[in-house]
């Protein structure tokens, strides 16, 4: 469906690109890929927006948004989770403007009790160069997160660990970064961070987001998960708390389209705002981490796109900006599996932008293990030695048996290719695989493991590719 679906003209200058509405072709050649994809994956559902020349030139939903509701629609709020971070750092940089606090400001002077607070600063809070350990590196909910949890609650934990490494000198992303940068936010603002994103962000850029907790409700999209390849279930989201400020929002995609359209345009925020969010922030050696303040920033065939993604539990969301074409395409889906943002996000841009993102593939790591725990977890079994406590509470019986029963039919896969190389995160190394078999069938495997050869496994989660 074509729409136009907001004026912009009290936002924006008049825009040297002229807006173009998508053709027929266009149209259906997007319609035929959702289609497509999400019906390749079990994913429910996909609600999608497109700026083009600085407009919104279609804004649409596909599927099923819950089990209440059976059609999903563009005017649902689906949980955007990391996409949050780029409001967060710009209500900090906004603050900074005000006076109220610098950026470069060590962490110590507002919250002292934070690990290695005094050799921290807010900018490495926003940048994940700040050495604090990540809360949730897993893609699932693990134990704690089944019970209410408060700010201070995640600090107490997380933020009084030992760093991970010495502030500045690498970039590991943390969402509990995120919430210390959170609270700082609201001591030197001097209000709630809801009702200044409301005052400062919202209200002039005319969108009405939720807070992600109030989107757990029979009144929302539902959130979806699925085991290996056994069937979609409805996914429990995490009690209250856990999302706030590292990914606590909640909107359509249209409503993170015209956020787009903003930093395109160079509006609601000085110009200078813009760019020091998107500048990739300089490591202690002098290389660039290729992260901002809340969004990436990449040069692909060409092009300039700042990107984020974001995955809360059952939820994952893509927001890419051309920056410099005026193109924005923002994917939202009810499931936290397949990687249909990614995959969506691409093929839109190859009927938008001429030459689409292709993936980098990188060396292979840990195959005769990778190998070796996946067949057992074919068979039904599972060696509690070689999984922490979080990745034994993942393998309930049902997790377990659907992957047994979904994948036993495929048998041993042909290959195992790493994807791109082992990254530190929240303390674990993260691999990623695609598994093929010799039917054709296409996986993914997704691991977060205790550093060394025989680190146990925090995370093995398989998925559709």
């Amino acid at each position: 469906m074509l729409r136009h679906a907001f004026a912009l003209v009290a936002l924006t200058l008049p825009l040297p690109v002229v807006a173009q509405a998508l053709t027929p072709a266009e149209q259906t050649a997007i319609d035929q890929a959702v289609t497509r994809t999400l019906k390749e994956t079990g994913v429910p559902s996909a609600q999608v927006a497109v700026v083009r020349g600085g407009q919104i030139v279609l804004d649409k939903a596909w599927g099923k948004a819950s089990e209440r509701i059976p059609v999903a629609t563009e005017k649902l709020p689906y949980q955007i989770a990391s996409n949050s971070k780029q409001f967060l750092a710009a209500l900090l940089l906004l603050l900074e403007d005000d006076g109220k606090l610098r950026l470069d400001d060590p962490v110590s002077k507002w919250l002292p009790a934070v690990s290695g607070a005094d050799r921290m600063t807010v900018r490495q809070l926003l940048s994940h160069t700040s050495g604090l350990q990540d809360f949730w590196p897993q893609d699932y909910l693990f134990s704690d997160m089944t019970r209410p949890t408060l700010p201070q609650g995640i600090i107490d934990r997380w933020a009084s660990k030992p760093l991970d490494y010495q502030p500045g000198t690498r970039m590991q992303y943390s969402n509990t970064g995120y919430v210390v940068a959170g609270l700082i936010a609201e001591k030197a603002g001097g209000k709630p961070l809801w009702q200044q994103f409301d005052a400062r962000l919202f209200k002039p850029l005319g969108i009405k987001p939720y807070k992600l907790d109030e989107t757990n409700g029979a009144a929302f999209p539902q959130g979806y998960h699925r085991a290996a390849l056994g069937p979609v279930r409805v996914a429990t989201p995490p009690a209250r708390g856990w999302l706030w400020a590292a990914g606590e929002l909640s909107m359509t995609a249209a409503e993170l389209a015209r956020w787009d359209v903003a930093r395109m345009n160079r509006s609601l925020l000085p110009r200078e705002d813009w760019e020091e969010m998107e500048t990739p922030v300089r490591l202690a050696d002098g290389t660039a981490s290729g992260y901002g303040l809340g969004v990436s920033k990449h040069q692909v065939k060409g092009r300039t796109v700042i990107d984020h993604g974001g995955e809360s539990v059952g939820f994952l969301s893509q927001s890419s900006t051309w920056i410099d074409d005026k193109v924005a395409v923002v994917v939202l889906t009810n499931a936290d599996f397949a990687g249909v943002p990614d995959t969506l996000t691409d093929q839109i841009a190859d009927v938008v932008l001429p030459k689409a993102v292709q993936a980098d593939i990188g060396e292979a790591a840990r195959d005769e293990d990778i190998r070796a725990t996946l067949a057992e977890l074919t068979a039904s079994k599972l060696d509690p030695a070689r999984f922490t406590a979080n990745a034994r509470f993942y393998f309930t019986p049902q997790t377990l048996a659907d992957y047994a029963q979904s994948l036993s039919p495929l048998g041993v896969p042909q290959e195992v290719k790493a994807l791109g190389k082992p990254r530190l995160r929240g303390g674990f190394v993260n691999r990623n695989f695609a598994l093929n078999y010799k039917d054709g069938q296409k996986l993914v495997l997704i691991t977060y493991a205790e550093p060394g050869e025989k680190g146990r496994w925090e995370q093995f989660i398989v998925m559709p590719r």
